[in-house]
């Protein structure tokens, strides 16, 4: 089929995804980083369009930190940056988390699950496993030096744990914990090569690269190719194009082969507040002249002619191309979706760690996601009535702070939403409600006060660290709005814009006033004596920063600032 307008794909925050096809179907994996349940694994049969396929794990390693503990958290840190491969019958994930500095691998039979999980020695950033044809196994991780180390299958020696894979990834036998240096980025560069992705096509070897040279000051795809794993590489920037977006680059991701042949490549563009979004290029391969970059390991090469993928019309991303569809006809399941919060054919589970969960989020649509591991004895759940009541069992300074904090991703490049908010079992101190999650969130809610009840909005702009923010925040939000309510049942609304440009002004609420702003978020009310939406206080702005490293969420919170124990109850959720 041909398709128009196809980028970005899925609108929504995937980045760093890696891409394989068994048989017909295509499956995506994307950092999910402090969200829980984690590693989300998308199915397409025509790369456009994406489902929720899979979750890898509930629970990571339930630390401190990963439970929201206290103040600790792991914002920003958690698993990066998976490699998905499929060999002999068995899918494996391999990535590392930043906040435990480990490397994990995942096996399964099935997309589905259920997933064994173990660890490798080393620490592998942003690797790419390649199994070879002639039965070695490598991964290739780093950042600016990329290192090769190879690793090995080997038999389990007890077949109590998951008895139909035999065998398990290792790396206990090598001599270095990294490997062998074969790339090294310059030092004229704000970033390094990572984001790794090794293949081998016709008896050649491709590494794939994201960087920044200073020279650009964006990000940039890059690849070599040698005829041995270890090297020498040859290689240079393949991609620069932004798509006439922010000045911001397209890069890091992988490539695909479709049934007939075809190659194409999925990398990430950075979109502002909305996140890391995925976008879809065609690629073939011609023969090159390569060297005048030379080779990896510093000598003189005077050019070569190599087989060498082309990205794009020459490095520039076409608006449409042909796509070859796998399964016409196919319905999709949205990635982001309403809730009626009533039994969807799933029950929410007991806290067990050892259960698989594939198609649902701890019994919640898959298009939900907690911040950080929950604590399920603090929620609950009426399917007839369809409400789900969050209870405190910690006190918080502030909302980044709030455990069980359930969340969507926003959509590019506008989207909204609304859920019917009850506060009347809250507790003095108390706040509930909708937020943008982010390091400066925002949020509209409810909040007790000497056993009023109050209508408030609020925000959180981070003022140290820059960019880079403030992973350990600690401080109350600002108070811009309050209003003294009679009934604690309020409905709660939200509207996003992205990229006003290609806004459509159609979809913006009736409540919104006036022109909305790149990145910026409005928040409505309507309370039980209304039969309107009015819009509350102004249009707010929202920021990516590297303390989250995520797009920004809609999120149902509840944190208590004076006595924990107080609940919210939520329903009709309508995105």
């Amino acid at each position: 089929m041909n398709k128009d307008n196809i980028n970005p794909i899925t609108r929504l925050d995937y980045p760093d995804p890696d891409i394989i096809r068994v048989d017909n179907t295509y499956y995506m994996v994307s950092t999910t980083m402090y969200f829980m349940p984690g590693c989300e694994i998308l199915r397409s049969y025509d790369l456009v369009h994406w489902e929720h396929a899979s979750y890898v794990y509930d629970r990571l390693d339930s630390t401190p930190a990963q439970q929201l503990e206290g103040k600790e958290n792991i914002y920003g840190q958690g698993m990066w940056a998976a490699s998905l491969r499929y060999h002999q019958g068995i899918f494996y994930i391999c990535f590392v988390c930043n906040d435990t500095h480990k490397t994990y691998i995942y096996q399964s039979k099935s997309i589905n699950g259920p997933w064994e999980k173990y660890n490798l020695k080393g620490f592998y950033h942003d690797n790419s496993i390649l199994f070879d044809d002639d039965g070695k196994i490598y991964i290739v991780s780093g950042n600016k030096e990329i290192y090769l180390q190879e690793l090995e299958l080997v038999e389990k020696e007890s077949a109590k744990d998951h008895d139909d894979i035999s065998t398990f990834l290792s790396d206990d036998n090598v001599a270095s914990p990294s490997g062998k240096i074969i790339i090294k980025d310059s030092d004229d560069v704000y970033l390094g090569y990572e984001g790794t992705h090794f293949y081998k096509i016709n008896g050649k070897y491709y590494l794939f690269f994201i960087h920044m040279p200073k020279s650009t000051g964006k990000r940039t795809e890059a690849v070599f190719v040698s005829d041995k794993p270890q090297g020498p590489y040859i290689g240079k920037d393949v991609m620069y194009d932004d798509r006439g977006y922010r000045g911001s680059g397209v890069a890091q991701g992988g490539i695909v082969d479709t049934p007939s042949g075809k190659w194409y490549s999925i990398l990430f563009q950075d979109s502002g507040a909305v996140g890391r979004i995925p976008v879809l290029m065609p690629v073939h391969f011609e023969y090159t002249v390569l060297g005048e970059v030379g080779l990896s390991d510093g000598s003189d090469h005077p050019g070569e002619k190599v087989l060498f993928p082309v990205f794009g019309d020459k490095g520039i991303i076409p608006e449409s191309f042909d796509i070859e569809d796998l399964n016409p006809g196919y319905e999709y399941t949205p990635l982001v979706s309403s809730d009626d919060f009533k039994l969807n054919g799933t029950s929410l589970a007991s806290d067990d760690n050892s259960l698989p969960y594939s198609q649902a989020s701890f019994g919640f649509k898959a298009c939900w996601q907690f911040n950080h591991e929950p604590d399920l004895s603090l929620i609950k759940r009426d399917y007839d009535k369809g409400t789900v009541t969050i209870t405190t069992g910690k006190l918080s300074s502030n909302l980044v702070q709030a455990r069980n904090t359930l969340t969507q991703r926003t959509l590019f490049p506008e989207c909204k939403c609304s859920v019917m908010l009850d506060g009347s079992a809250l507790n003095d101190g108390d706040y509930a409600g909708l937020c943008v999650l982010e390091s400066n969130y925002r949020f509209i809610g409810i909040t007790r006060q000497n056993s009023s009840y109050y209508l408030v909005l609020g925000k959180r702009d981070i003022t140290s660290g820059g960019f880079w923010g403030e992973r350990h925040d600690d401080e109350p939000f600002e108070e811009l709005e309050k209003i003294k309510i009679d009934s604690p049942i309020v409905s709660l609304s939200s509207y996003i814009c992205y990229d006003n440009n290609t806004c459509d002004p159609a979809f913006k609420p009736s409540w919104v006033s006036g022109d909305v702003a790149d990145d910026h978020v409005v928040f409505g009310y309507k309370t039980a004596d209304s039969s309107m939406t009015s819009q509350l206080g102004a249009s707010y702005s929202l920021q990516f920063k590297l303390d989250h490293f995520t797009g920004a969420r809609f999120g149902l919170f509840v944190y208590s600032t004076a006595k924990a124990g107080g609940s919210a109850t939520f329903s009709n959720w309508l995105y």
